[in-house]
């Protein structure tokens, strides 16, 4: 299952590794990261959506945020998930997320029992 990760903050990246390593080591599970969103739309656009499950994206990110990010996930890839993942517990993002066409919306810091739960359900 390959799954795209877009957060500005780099250390995002060990992180997952490390919370998924028994996953990724057993190749249940590979991890492509994004630094933003435009990079992500890009890989999209010219590799397909070939094999890619879901996307994980933060909210808040220089650039094109993850709302924006998400509007052109469901208009141009309506068949991907996606989870928005934010910093902060804002119930207009939360409406906006949602209604937009959000799959799910996550609070940091990340509970990874049951982000790995969600996953796995999908």
């Amino acid at each position: 299952m390959k799954i795209i990760v877009v957060d500005d903050e780099e250390d995002i990246q060990s992180l997952f590794k490390q919370k998924f390593r028994k996953e990724i080591k057993a190749g249940q599970v590979e991890f492509i990261f994004f630094l933003s969103a435009e990079t992500a739309i890009e890989y999209l656009q010219s590799q397909g959506k070939a094999a890619v499950v879901l996307i994980l994206s933060d909210i808040n990110m220089p650039g094109m945020n993850g709302i924006e990010l998400l509007k052109i996930i469901k208009q141009d890839f309506s068949e991907l998930k996606v989870f928005m993942i934010t910093a902060y517990s804002d119930e207009e993002n939360y409406q906006i997320a949602k209604a937009t066409g959000a799959d799910d919306y996550i609070t940091k810091p990340v509970d990874f029992g049951t982000l790995k739960e969600k996953i796995f359900s999908l």
